[in-house]
C-alpha cells in the first residue's frame, strides 16, 4: 500500500511529538528520593558533659634540699615504695659562714613558726577524727534504720557522702601534719648546718610519708641549693581527677554528680598553636568504684571525663540527626506512605546522638536522618 508524502510527513510530526511528550514528561516527573532512614523509638537516654582530664595523686609532698650541699645519687626509682622515715637521699652540706645575731634570730623564728604549724596540724588532726568517727557513726545508724524505711534512700546517700567527705579531711589533716613535722626538721637541721663554720657528716633527708616515688627531678649526684626539689612522694592509690570544663557547663554540675572516664592513655603535654581564648574552671572529680577497676591509672595519666547531668531508662527518643530548626521549635521529615512530611515536635533533653521526643510523633514512626534541600513536604522518598 502506497502511503502519501504528506500522510507520511503528518505520521513523522506525530511520532516526534510524542517522543518530545514522553521525554518531558520522563524529567519533569517528581523524582524519588534516597534518604537514610532512623525511627522514633523508647530506650535508656543519658546527657552528658564530655571533657579531658588528668589524674592526680591527692596529697603529694615534694622533698626539697634543706641546706645548699652536694646530693648523692638518689638509689630510688619512679614507682618505689618507700616508708615514713626511709632515707631518700643523702646530702653532703656545704662549709658554710657563722650566723650573725640577726641572721640567727630570723631561722630561730622560722623554727618557731614550724613549731606553731605542727600544733595547730596536731589539733587539726584530732578535730577531723571526730568528726570522722561521728560521721561514720550517723552513716552506721541510717543504714540501719533503711531497711525499716524510717529513713529515705536519699538520706543515705547524704550521710555517706559525709562519711566519705570526713574521710577525706581526716586523710588531709594527717598528710598536713607529717609535712609541718617534716618542715620543722628541715628547719632544725638548717640552723644546724649553717650555724657553725663547717660541716660535719651527711644529712640524711628521710621521706616524711609513706608512699611512693612519684618524680625525681635530681637523681644523679651533684650541687643542690636550698629548697631545690629533690624528690616528690605519694600515694598512687588515692588518685583523684581534674577536668577544667566551660564556665556555662560547670553550672549545671553538683556534687554528687556521676562521671564515666574511658579512653585513659599517659603521656606528655604539647601547647597548640590555636590561640582560643575561654573561660573555664576546674572540677575534682573523686573515684566511687572499687580499686580494681581504676588500679591501672597511674599519676598524670589522660581521661575522657563524661559528667552525666541527667539519665532515664526508658525514654521517648528520636534521632538527634533528623531535627532541624523550624522558627523557634523543632521540625523533623517524617515518611508517611513513601512520601516525606513535614511534623512540627517539641523536644526535651537531648543527648549526643538523640534528643527526647515529648510529642509530634508516636514510637515506630520512621523519620529522615540528614535531610538536604532535595527533600521537601510531599516529595516521594525511599529509603537508601
Amino acid at each position: 500500500m502506497n502511503i502519501s508524502v504528506p500522510l507520511r510527513r503528518r505520521l513523522a510530526l506525530a511520532v516526534f511529538a510524542a517522543l518530545v511528550a514522553a521525554g518531558l514528561f520522563w524529567g519533569f516527573r517528581p523524582q524519588v528520593i534516597e534518604v537514610d532512614v532512623g525511627a522514633v523509638q523508647r530506650g535508656p537516654l543519658r546527657v552528658t558533659i564530655a571533657q579531658e582530664g588528668r589524674t592526680r595523686v591527692r596529697e603529694r609532698y615534694v622533698v626539697a634540699a634543706p641546706v645548699n650541699g652536694y646530693a648523692r645519687r638518689v638509689p630510688l626509682d619512679v614507682g618505689q615504695a618507700v616508708e615514713r622515715g626511709a632515707t631518700l637521699v643523702e646530702l653532703e652540706p656545704l662549709r658554710a659562714e657563722a650566723l650573725d645575731a640577726r641572721r640567727r634570730a630570723e631561722a630561730q623564728a622560722r623554727i618557731a613558726a614550724a613549731d606553731a604549724n605542727v600544733s595547730a596540724a596536731g589539733q587539726r588532726v584530732s578535730a577531723a577524727a571526730s568528726n570522722a568517727a561521728l560521721a561514720q557513726k550517723e552513716l552506721l545508724r541510717t543504714r540501719q534504720l533503711r531497711p525499716a524505711g524510717f529513713v529515705s534512700a536519699t538520706a543515705e546517700d547524704r550521710a555517706a557522702s559525709a562519711a566519705e567527705r570526713s574521710a577525706a579531711e581526716l586523710r588531709s589533716a594527717q598528710f598536713s601534719a607529717a609535712t609541718a613535722r617534716h618542715e620543722l626538721e628541715a628547719a632544725r637541721a638548717s640552723l644546724q648546718y649553717a650555724a657553725s663554720a663547717s660541716s660535719a657528716g651527711l644529712l640524711a633527708i628521710a621521706s616524711p610519708v609513706a608512699g611512693r616515688v612519684l618524680k625525681i627531678p635530681h637523681k644523679s649526684e651533684g650541687a643542690v641549693s636550698t629548697g631545690q626539689p629533690l624528690i616528690e612522694i605519694g600515694d598512687p592509690g588515692a588518685l583523684e581527677v581534674e577536668v577544667d570544663v566551660l564556665s556555662a557547663d560547670a553550672v549545671r554540675l553538683h556534687a554528687g554528680t556521676r562521671v564515666v572516664f574511658e579512653r585513659w592513655a599517659a603521656g606528655f603535654t604539647k601547647v597548640s598553636a590555636l590561640g582560643v581564648e575561654e573561660q573555664r574552671v576546674w572540677v575534682i572529680v573523686a573515684f566511687s568504684s572499687p580499686p580494681a577497676l581504676w588500679q591501672r591509672l597511674g599519676d598524670g595519666y589522660r581521661v575522657e571525663a563524661s559528667f552525666i547531668v541527667w539519665e532515664e531508662c526508658d525514654v521517648l527518643q528520636i534521632p538527634a540527626s533528623a531535627l532541624f530548626r523550624d522558627g523557634a521549635g523543632w521540625a523533623v521529615f517524617a515518611i508517611e506512605q513513601g512520601r516525606a512530611v513535614r511534623r512540627r515536635v517539641e523536644i526535651g533533653q537531648r543527648g549526643g546522638l538523640a534528643a527526647q521526643l515529648v510529642s509530634g510523633l508516636p514510637a515506630g514512626a520512621q523519620v529522615i536522618v540528614h535531610p538536604d534541600d532535595r527533600v521537601r513536604d510531599g516529595v516521594r522518598v525511599v529509603a537508601r
